[in-house]
């Protein structure tokens, strides 16, 4: 059974969060504030963590940058009433893997929780990609360009993994959501762009040439320059 942990202030939200998802069968656990968050998550190692940003002692931006600081890759759907586009870059800039404006639909909420656990776990193919000198081992879910190893999230590896099936292709926007985000229902073109940023700066962190190029008005496609 799947472990989410709901971050919230709000007592009333928090308790319909957690009886919504413990309908769908999920393993709940809740936390006021993204201080008391840090040692449920490092006690029952969640899933998928359910975090609000407007919080006291540990808002949720801190919370959420608190944990990719020490590197946990868990991954992180952040809700806010806090609506306008710099709110939601700066949102998935802390390091969420998706983003829900309040108020929300309970039911975008669940569908947004699958797809996410879906992309958890899930079991791509073992088989090795590469391009270039970018190489991608999904059943060590090792990722490196040359000698350089690149720590990468499940979002980022995913990602990652996609262009790589596909090298010299040019994809969608629509068509890369849909594979990586499960975006059946819909979603926002924010937080594509903000993981080709993540994932642009990582491989090229060495040093090494743009090879995410952007097609504008299209989506994206991976071959050097």
């Amino acid at each position: 059974m799947p472990t989410v942990l709901v971050i919230d202030d709000d007592p009333k939200l928090l308790k319909m969060l957690q009886r919504t998802l413990t309908y769908e069968s999920l393993n709940v656990f809740t936390a006021s504030n993204g201080l008391e968050a840090l040692p449920i998550v490092q006690a029952q190692k969640p899933d998928l963590i359910i975090v609000d940003w407007m919080m006291p002692k540990m808002d949720g931006v801190t919370f959420i940058q608190r944990l990719r600081d020490e590197e946990n890759k868990t991954m992180v759907l952040m809700l806010t009433a806090r609506d306008a586009i710099e709110d939601r870059v700066d949102g998935l800039e802390s390091g969420a893997d998706d983003y829900l404006v309040k108020p929300f639909a309970p039911a975008e909420l669940v569908a947004r929780v699958h797809a996410m656990l879906r992309r958890v776990e899930a079991k791509p193919e073992n088989q090795k990609v590469a391009y270039s000198d970018i190489t991608l081992d999904p059943s060590t879910r090792e990722a490196k360009r040359g000698d350089l190893e690149l720590n990468l999230t499940v979002t980022e590896f995913n990602l990652l993994h996609m262009l790589l099936r596909h090298p010299r292709q040019v994809l969608e926007r629509r068509q890369i959501l849909n594979d990586v985000w499960g975006y059946d229902f819909g979603g926002d073109d924010n937080v594509l762009e903000i993981y080709v940023g993540y994932l642009r700066k990582k491989l090229e962190a060495g040093g090494g040439s743009r090879v995410i190029q952007t097609v504008r008005g299209i989506g994206y496609v991976l071959r050097e320059e």
